[in-house]
C-alpha cells in the first residue's frame, strides 16, 4: 500500500507539501486497495474540510507539439517562484500501448532546481483516453490544489479530447507558436473550445509572430470570444511577456466564480468517469446525460468526484432513472 490515504490529505490540507509526492504515487496507483485510499485521501481535501474551494489556481496549458510549451512554463516558473509562489506542475504524456505507463516520463522539460521544495513537476500517463486526462490527472490536480498556490495541468497536443482540461482547470492558456494554422483553424471548425487565454511564443521573431497575434485576434471576434485574451510572450533570455502572461492569467482567476467551477468540474468528471467506466449503455439507463446530470445535482456540492461516482453507480444498481424534462 502506498500510504494512508487519510493522513495524507490532511497533510496536504495543512499545508505541507512534502506530502505531495507520496500522494500523487497513491493516486496513480491501481490496486484496489490503494483506490481506497486514494478516496479517502480525495475526501481530506474536499471543500468541506477545507472551508471552502481550495486557494490554489489551477492552470490548464495545451497547444500543438513544439508550440514552446514546456520553455514558457519554465520562464512563467521562474516568475512564480521569485514571488515566493509555491508550484507544481502535471506534465501529461501519451501512455504507453503495452504498459500503460508514460513514454516520456523520464524527461526533464521544465527548468527547475530539483532542491527547490516550492515546486514539484510530475510527468504522468494520459491512460487509454489519448488526449485527455485520466482519473489520477485529475485527482491529483484536486489533491495538490490544497497545498500549493499554482496547480499546471499541461496536455498534449490540441484536439477534440484536449477540451477536458477545461473541466479540471480555472483557466486555460492555449499556446501558439507564430506560423502555425493549426490552432486558427481549431477555433474555426469549433473543435477546440475557446480558451480563456491565447499565448503566442517566440515573439522575437518579429513581423510573423504579429500576424498571428492578429489573425487570432481576429478569429476569436468573429466567434464572439471577446473576453479571451491574446498575448505574445518570448522565452530567450532576457525572457518578455511572462510577467504580462502571469497577471493576464491572475486576472482571470479573480474575475471567476471557482466555488460554481470547481462544482460544475467535480461533476463533469463524475459523469466522464462513468461513462468511461459503463459506457453509453450505462449513461442510457440514468436518462442519458441530462438523467445523470440531475442525479449529480441532486448530490451535496462539496463531494468530491469519486463520491459522485458512486452516487451514479448506486443509481445504476438500483435501477433509477430521474426524469429530465426540466433540464
Amino acid at each position: 500500500m502506498s500510504g494512508d490515504g487519510a493522513a495524507l490529505g490532511e497533510r496536504l490540507r495543512e499545508g505541507d507539501l512534502s506530502a505531495a509526492p507520496a500522494a500523487l504515487n497513491l493516486l496513480e496507483s491501481s490496486t484496489d486497495a490503494d483506490r481506497e485510499q486514494a478516496v479517502a485521501l480525495l475526501r481530506e481535501v474536499a471543500p468541506a474540510l477545507l472551508g471552502g474551494e481550495a486557494q490554489a489556481h489551477v492552470i490548464g496549458v495545451t497547444g500543438p507539439p513544439g508550440a514552446g510549451k514546456s520553455t514558457l512554463l519554465s520562464a512563467l516558473l521562474a516568475h512564480w517562484r521569485a514571488a515566493g509562489t509555491s508550484v507544481a506542475m502535471l506534465a501529461i504524456d501519451p501512455s504507453s500501448k503495452r504498459s500503460g505507463g508514460s513514454l516520456l516520463g523520464d524527461r526533464a522539460r521544465v527548468d527547475f532546481d530539483p532542491a527547490d521544495r516550492g515546486v514539484l513537476i510530475r510527468s504522468t500517463a494520459a491512460g487509454e483516453r489519448l488526449g485527455g486526462l485520466a482519473w489520477p490527472t485529475r485527482a491529483a490536480a484536486s489533491a495538490l490544489a490544497a497545498a500549493f498556490d499554482i496547480v499546471v495541468i499541461e496536455t498534449v497536443g490540441v484536439g477534440q479530447a484536449e477540451t477536458e482540461v477545461a473541466d479540471v482547470a480555472d483557466t486555460v492558456a492555449v499556446v501558439v507558436q507564430p506560423g502555425s494554422g493549426d490552432v486558427l483553424q481549431f477555433l474555426k471548425a469549433g473543435i477546440m473550445e475557446t480558451p480563456d487565454v491565447l499565448v503566442v511564443t517566440k515573439a522575437d521573431l518579429g513581423d510573423i509572430a504579429l500576424r498571428t497575434r492578429r489573425d487570432l485576434s481576429a478569429a476569436l471576434r468573429s466567434l464572439g470570444a471577446r473576453g479571451t485574451r491574446v498575448l505574445s510572450v518570448s522565452s530567450i533570455a532576457p525572457p518578455s511577456g511572462v510577467a504580462e502572461l502571469a497577471q493576464a492569467l491572475a486576472e482571470h482567476r479573480e474575475g471567476l466564480d471557482i466555488a460554481a467551477v470547481r462544482l460544475r468540474a467535480r461533476r463533469a468528471g463524475a459523469l466522464n468517469d462513468f461513462t468511461v467506466e459503463h459506457g453509453e449503455r450505462g449513461l442510457r439507463a440514468l436518462g442519458g446525460r441530462a438523467g445523470a446530470m440531475k442525479l449529480l445535482e441532486a448530490q451535496e456540492p462539496g463531494l468530491q468526484t469519486p463520491d459522485l461516482l458512486a452516487s451514479l453507480e448506486r443509481a445504476l444498481a438500483a435501477g433509477d432513472r430521474p426524469s429530465a424534462r426540466s433540464g
